[in-house]
């Protein structure tokens, strides 16, 4: 008997929820939030918990359009979101420069633009044949240079008071607006990939191209419509996060790139496409960010945050990310 088979058969008799990535993950996050509460007593109470949903929102927005685009296969990955984000939350508060009466046509112009670059993306990997990871790569150096050109290394927009107070405003149990906005969000992209034929001919692109091409699926306008979807929760993510931080700077939300991806990871998605789900990524948000704030409760240093942040993600890969049925 090989070595993958016992490793296979050691997986299997692992109780269920041990073998989910969304249970564990689940877990995970209730554990670390337990452990911050031992060592800093109030880490989890109800206003700090709320507190960190509120900034994993952002996050979990951002990777509604990572998961897309890994479950749409092909080695699939968007290294453009955190520039994308930062490029929409300049838009929009220049746009809005702290008026109402322009919150509207800030959001709309900044998502416009980021669709727009998302839809390079798409034509780009589709057409061009373009490796994703070196397609979103070079976009996230345009996009750079985009923003400096745009703003002339000044950031000088403000959000809306009307933003503002849909992203800080609690509206339901003392719970912000941006995170009630996140939870329907969470809802009807699950409804929209489980229930819906674009989400049934994203999984079936990312499970195999050719069978899906053979079975109908227009595989080119899925695979550039998850990056042009990717672009557009990235930016929506980035104009919430001027809503919170109610002015805008030139490197906002640049720091959730690889925290998006493994967002995503985390929360069970197959990085070869077309296994997975939202939801394990919405909670793999909310576990980063309580890990993030336990971190920074510990008074660790940034260095330190790094290298615990990617020591979790390797663990969770090793048991996890090494084949298909662990998923099934």
């Amino acid at each position: 008997m090989t070595a993958t088979v016992e490793a296979d058969q050691r997986r299997r008799a692992l109780p269920g929820w041990v073998r989910s990535p969304i249970l564990v993950a689940a877990v995970l996050s209730v554990a670390l939030i337990v452990v911050g509460e031992l060592v800093s007593p109030g880490f989890g109470s109800y206003g700090q918990v709320v507190a960190m949903l509120r900034v994993a929102a952002f996050l979990g927005l951002i990777a509604v359009g990572q998961t897309i685009v890994i479950l749409s296969g092909g080695a699939g990955i968007d290294l453009s979101v955190g520039k994308v984000a930062t490029l929409a939350a300049i838009i929009a508060s220049r746009v809005m420069q702290g008026d109402d009466a322009q919150t509207a046509s800030g959001i709309l112009l900044a998502l416009a633009v980021c669709a727009l670059i998302g839809l390079a993306n798409g034509l780009g990997v589709v057409y061009l044949r373009i490796t994703p990871f070196v397609m979103t790569l070079g976009m996230m150096g345009v996009v750079h240079g985009l923003i400096l050109a745009y703003t002339g290394g000044v950031a000088d927009g403000r959000a809306a008071p009307a933003l503002v107070s849909l992203v800080n405003g609690r509206v339901f149990a003392n719970i912000p607006g941006v995170v009630l906005i996140w939870v329907v969000v969470t809802v009807l992209v699950t409804l929209l990939l489980r229930r819906t034929k674009p989400g049934w001919d994203l999984y079936a692109v990312g499970a195999n191209r050719v069978s899906a091409e053979l079975s109908g699926v227009r595989v080119n306008r899925t695979v550039v419509g998850a990056y042009v979807a990717s672009a557009c929760f990235a930016g929506l993510g980035g104009i919430f996060m001027v809503g919170y931080t109610q002015t805008v700077f030139l490197n906002l939300a640049d720091d959730l790139t690889l925290p998006s991806i493994a967002a995503v990871i985390i929360g069970g998605t197959l990085l070869s496409g077309g296994v997975g789900g939202y939801v394990g990524s919405a909670i793999g948000a909310v576990v980063l960010t309580v890990l993030t704030n336990l971190l920074t409760t510990l008074r660790m240093g940034e260095a330190s945050r790094t290298v615990v942040n990617g020591l979790v993600l390797i663990i969770l890969l090793a048991f996890y990310g090494r084949g298909r049925r662990l998923r099934s």
